[in-house]
């Protein structure tokens, strides 16, 4: 194996090491021994990819940014409504989530007071962004009501979304979190959207959960 390939593979197992330590046991009580253990390879090599904890952790909000962005990218081409992209996209974090341990990690990370460093965005900031653009554009295209308060509603949204997540992290298991988010759209559908829009968005809320169960 060449040697490069062979290092690209060292460093993506320790940063998949490093991510699920993170998300069990959080930041603080990770060392870098542990993850030594965890992903099986020397302090050497560790030490060789990141010099300390904290470039580890950025690794992985990096990674899920990008994680992030690409399904926001992929999502818009595919010319859904605002609405529908922006549930379409926190399904499809949702379903990152149970699925990888680095966005999961990544969240934790976020909220667990770890320094997002330039030029990398806080993840939170990024999903307030999108959610206010998506909004926005469903306004436009009558799916929300035309009072809307896109601020407070994707704010909402956002601190919703992250919640869920942190409060089950001890009280139910990663894949409890479709469910979770269901009811979120449930009730902001009930709420924000024309009753004579709503049935097809709840429609769509109980196949985009499926789609996750499936899996």
């Amino acid at each position: 194996m060449p040697r490069q390939v062979r290092a690209e593979q060292t460093r993506a197992t320790i940063i998949t090491a490093a991510a699920d330590l993170f998300d069990r046991h959080g930041y603080e009580s990770t060392s870098l021994s542990d993850i030594v253990e965890h992903a099986q390879v020397t302090k050497g090599a560790l030490y060789f990819h990141f010099a300390a904890k904290e470039d580890l952790a950025h690794a992985i909000m990096e990674l899920q940014s990008r994680a992030s962005r690409q399904m926001a990218m992929e999502t818009d081409a595919r010319g859904y409504t605002s609405l529908e992209a922006l549930m379409r996209i926190t399904f499809g974090i949702a379903r990152l989530s149970v699925e990888d341990p680095i966005p999961r990690a990544g969240l934790r990370l976020a909220t667990g007071g770890v320094e997002v460093r330039p030029p990398l965005r806080h993840p939170f900031t990024e999903w307030l962004d999108l959610a206010s653009r998506k909004l926005l554009g469903a306004v436009k295209e009558a799916d929300l009501h035309p009072d809307t308060d896109i601020e407070a509603v994707a704010h909402a949204l956002v601190c919703f979304f992250v919640g869920t997540r942190v409060v089950g992290r001890s009280l139910e298991p990663v894949a409890r979190q479709p469910r979770r988010l269901a009811e979120m759209w449930h009730m902001m559908i009930r709420g924000l959207v024309p009753v004579p829009r709503r049935a097809r968005y709840l429609t769509l809320v109980a196949q985009l959960e499926q789609e996750i169960r499936a899996v």
